[in-house]
């Protein structure tokens, strides 16, 4: 190799980038970060926030690279199982990301080092667990400099999760479409005068965003002042302050306490989960999607037979909820994503690929989608074909639970509109299934009259 290309989302840093060679990942390393690069590894820092699980380990490759003189060393980064973006995140998530953020800078400082960046992109969950995977986003501390990340840090942390507990969870998705991160002075216009009662948000938001409008309204702007490193500890303490004082209040949603008030006696709730693990347990999966999750009982059957379980649904508090779950039980194989499958993460970013779609991470070697069809079919008219494409794009085998309209579930769907849906019946699902997948396996649910199927991905040229 000669010339390595960085990865679409990995080519805005002068000081390196991430490229893909022989199905590995690997770091380059230019010569103009090798100061600070030795710096990270020779006062303790890097064996530090290693140590702690806050920074993804490496080790040296011995990599042939480009003979120009521009690279340094060529790093073998640890596989991170499943890359996930903040607008992906719950409300803790999120939280749990800033306030690993904010430690890995004030351990920095105590090594003579800062980190130059503190985009919420570098940071990626293990399960549970946020850990920084951008070993060059640390900078040699010079004694009186500003912290050069403050700004980015509060856009892409405070106004985030301010939003989203001060106005509406469902704000954390705002950050999908402010990519380089929230600007303080729209989230302060969205904010409740209320929130300014906070005095750490009056600070860090309202009077930052201040500051900042005058600053740009000035040719050339005002340079930051002068901190102390003692003055940047306290600042970093501030931030801390800051992010836990935001609380979530309490609050239910429409399926927030779904498990409570579905359709199925004890008995065929035992029988649904004994059977899924079953199905589960024949595909070997080493990693699993789990497609609308709710608070992930499901996921949690995966993840106990050791797959890497990626829990997907539209309600935040539900993703809330099984984060919390899950980091309560120290779970690092549940990862908990808010993902509407009728709308999934889209390709965005520079030249739209910086950041992939849901279809692009995957595919997944089992796919969970569990009472999801009938809000599919009939909540949002997707056909069952369509559903069965999107299914075959991403997963390799599915576990499906087919809804009957005698089930009181899709009733309340039907509820309020006129049945127009002829095509909704059993037969012509496993009829449109059948074009993708070769069913393997079903088992009746008794008096629910739901249906469990276990489905095997066909070959291209056997569809």
């Amino acid at each position: 190799m000669t010339s390595p290309q960085p990865l679409s989302s990995s080519f805005r840093d002068p000081s390196g980038f991430v490229f893909e060679e022989g199905g590995n990942l690997y770091r380059k390393v230019r010569v103009s970060y090798s100061e600070n690069f030795k710096q990270l590894t020779q006062s303790g820092l890097y064996i530090t926030l290693v140590g702690k699980g806050l920074l993804v380990p490496h080790e040296d490759s011995d990599i042939e690279v480009d003979r120009t003189g521009s690279t340094y060393k060529i790093l073998k980064p640890a596989i991170i199982p499943f890359i996930s973006y903040p607008y992906e995140w719950s409300f803790s998530q999120l939280k749990s990301a800033a306030l690993a953020t904010l430690q890995i800078q004030k351990l920095a400082l105590e090594h003579d080092m800062s980190l130059k960046d503190a985009s919420a992109y570098n940071i990626q969950f293990i399960g549970i667990t946020p850990l920084l995977i951008d070993t060059l986003s640390f900078e040699i501390y010079e004694e009186g400099s500003p912290w050069v990340a403050y700004r980015q840090f509060c856009q892409h942390f405070l106004a985030p999760l301010a939003l989203m507990a001060y106005v509406d969870l469902r704000l954390g998705r705002l950050s999908q479409s402010h990519i380089d991160g929230i600007p303080l002075d729209l989230a302060c216009k969205l904010l409740p005068r209320r929130s300014m009662l906070n005095g750490n948000l009056l600070m860090h938001l309202f009077l930052h965003a201040k500051m900042q409008n005058q600053c740009e309204g000035e040719t050339g702007g005002r340079k930051m002042g002068r901190l102390t490193k003692q003055a940047m500890f306290g600042l970093i303490d501030s931030l801390e302050s800051a992010i836990s004082s935001i609380q979530l209040p309490k609050c239910r949603s429409t399926w927030s306490e779904y498990y409570e008030c579905n359709s199925y006696s004890a008995e065929t709730s035992e029988k649904k989960l004994n059977t899924v693990r079953s199905m589960l347990v024949k595909t070997n999966p080493k990693k699993v999607f789990d497609f609308g999750a709710n608070s992930g009982r499901y996921s949690r059957v995966a993840a106990e037979i050791g797959a890497m379980t990626i829990s997907l649904d539209m309600d935040p508090l539900c993703v809330q909820k099984n984060y919390l779950d899950a980091a309560g039980n120290k779970d690092n194989r549940i990862l908990p994503l808010v993902i509407d499958l009728t709308a999934p993460t889209p390709s965005i970013g520079w030249s739209n690929n910086e950041r992939a779609s849901l279809i692009e991470r995957g595919p997944c070697d089992t796919g969970l989608a569990l009472a999801l069809v009938h809000h599919l079919s009939i909540a949002n008219n997707v056909p069952f074909q369509r559903i069965a494409e999107f299914f075959s794009l991403i997963c390799k085998n599915l576990i499906i639970e087919f809804v009957p309209k005698s089930d009181v579930q899709v009733k309340r769907l039907l509820a309020s509109r006129k049945d127009v849906f002829a095509a909704y019946n059993q037969e012509n699902f496993e009829q449109e299934f059948k074009t993708y997948f070769e069913i393997v396996e079903k088992t009746p649910l008794e008096e629910a009259g739901r249906v469990l199927y276990l489905m095997k991905l066909r070959h291209k040229e056997n569809r």
